[in-house]
């Protein structure tokens, strides 16, 4: 065997015994941070920050600032009349403070009961594709058929043929999924914590375009995973038990439909990006600016 032989076998070990341990550890909990229920709110820290009441978490400190836009109010209502312009009329207003602070005060309830619905779609849309395809449509499947489909044994595995190719780019597509869907989910608390402060925004009309943007980007981020679902039927469509060359492109168009998902989601109906690679590199293009 002469030294290119070796070096070739070498990295192709390095790289099968790389992407096996990655596809076998790594991978497990995507299911749990992608497809989102009520639980989320259940988290004993979550439930600490945002408050079980109007006197404890962020809830106490909404209920304070709804009365300071009430004191406000009040101020700019005696300001209006001592220099004759026109405002919102007072029954209006105090109509909207009664209306917006009990949504405020059950925005944990109305939170628990749009998460329960968006999850209830998305595992519906799931369970479809079970009884169609009689297999469970999930990332640990998918991970399972995609390791059958791509094989990375010591005997066959080489990085410089058209599967080691394949499997390669699947493995290091994998990661910048895992981190785009962790993102979604930080982003996802960070939302669900920010709802009452969003409510009292609709207070003020001059506040109420950050609840429109709030919106937005909290149904984005809970729509996801409906879109995710979808993708995952499709995949599952094709013969996951054929190892051809088409059936493996379709793997990775697949699994670049789920990396990219969020941006498709951004561009139908607003919202923020969680995709790594585009944060990545926006924050190159800032650091070279």
């Amino acid at each position: 065997m002469n030294l290119t032989d070796i070096i070739i076998k070498t990295i192709n070990t390095i790289f099968q015994t790389l992407f096996s341990s990655i596809d076998t550890s790594i991978y497990s909990f995507l299911d749990d941070i992608v497809f989102v229920d009520s639980s989320i709110l259940h988290e004993s820290f979550m439930s600490k920050i945002f408050g079980t009441n109007s006197s404890n978490g962020l809830l106490l400190i909404v209920n304070s600032l709804l009365v300071g836009f009430l004191i406000y109010y009040g101020i700019r209502l005696l300001y209006s009349h001592y220099i004759g312009i026109q405002i919102e009329r007072p029954y209006q207003f105090i109509f909207k403070i009664i209306i917006f602070g009990i949504c405020i005060n059950c925005s944990y309830f109305i939170l628990e009961q749009f998460i329960n619905i968006n999850s209830l779609l998305s595992s519906s849309l799931r369970e479809v594709g079970e009884n169609i395809f009689n297999c469970n449509i999930s990332f640990s499947e998918l991970i399972n058929k995609l390791n059958q489909s791509i094989s990375s044994d010591n005997s066959s595995f080489n990085i410089f043929s058209f599967d080691g190719i394949i499997k390669s780019f699947s493995s290091i597509s994998l990661p910048n999924l895992i981190f785009s869907y962790a993102l979604r989910y930080i982003m996802l608390k960070v939302f669900i914590l920010i709802t009452p402060f969003a409510i009292l925004t609709l207070v003020n009309s001059s506040t109420s375009w950050f609840f429109k943007m709030y919106l937005r980007t909290i149904i984005s981020l809970l729509l996801l995973q409906s879109l995710v679902s979808i993708i995952l039927i499709v995949i599952f469509t094709f013969n996951l038990d054929n190892t051809d060359v088409f059936s493996q492109l379709m793997y990775i168009g697949g699994i670049y439909a789920l990396i990219r998902a969020n941006s498709y989601i951004k561009e139908l109906i607003g919202g923020i990006s969680t995709d790594i690679s585009n944060n990545l590199n926006f924050s190159k293009n800032l650091i070279y600016k």
